[in-house]
């Protein structure tokens, strides 16, 4: 199970709103990089694959592929905005670490 917290889910219908994007889901991936080795992708899309694992939390629906599932299975999604700016935040208990600037994990 993924979740995405209500702050979170306004955001990302208040994104989809503005880029005319609504109907649209999530898609998260984990993707080689960052200086812990692994980092977040997240975008908006409307296809969903064959093996992919479908959610929805707060009304919005989130898809993951069946590689990137396997460090993301309980992950839950915030929107945080502090002095260093605001973003989407991965609480991940799958993670042994991350970086400094928290952008990258390892697994």
């Amino acid at each position: 199970m993924i979740t995405i917290t209500e702050k979170a889910a306004t955001k990302v219908r208040e994104i989809a709103e503005a880029e005319a994007l609504m109907g649209q889901g999530l898609r998260l991936r984990v993707v080689g990089g960052g200086c812990a080795g692994f980092s977040y992708d997240l975008y908006f899309e409307d296809k969903i694959g064959d093996m992919d694992e479908q959610f929805e939390s707060n009304g919005v629906k989130l898809y993951v592929d069946p590689m990137s599932f396997q460090y993301l299975e309980n992950v839950e999604i915030d929107y945080v905005e502090g002095l260093h700016g605001a973003g989407f935040k991965f609480n991940n208990p799958n993670s042994k670490g991350t970086c400094g600037c928290g952008s990258s994990f390892s697994a």
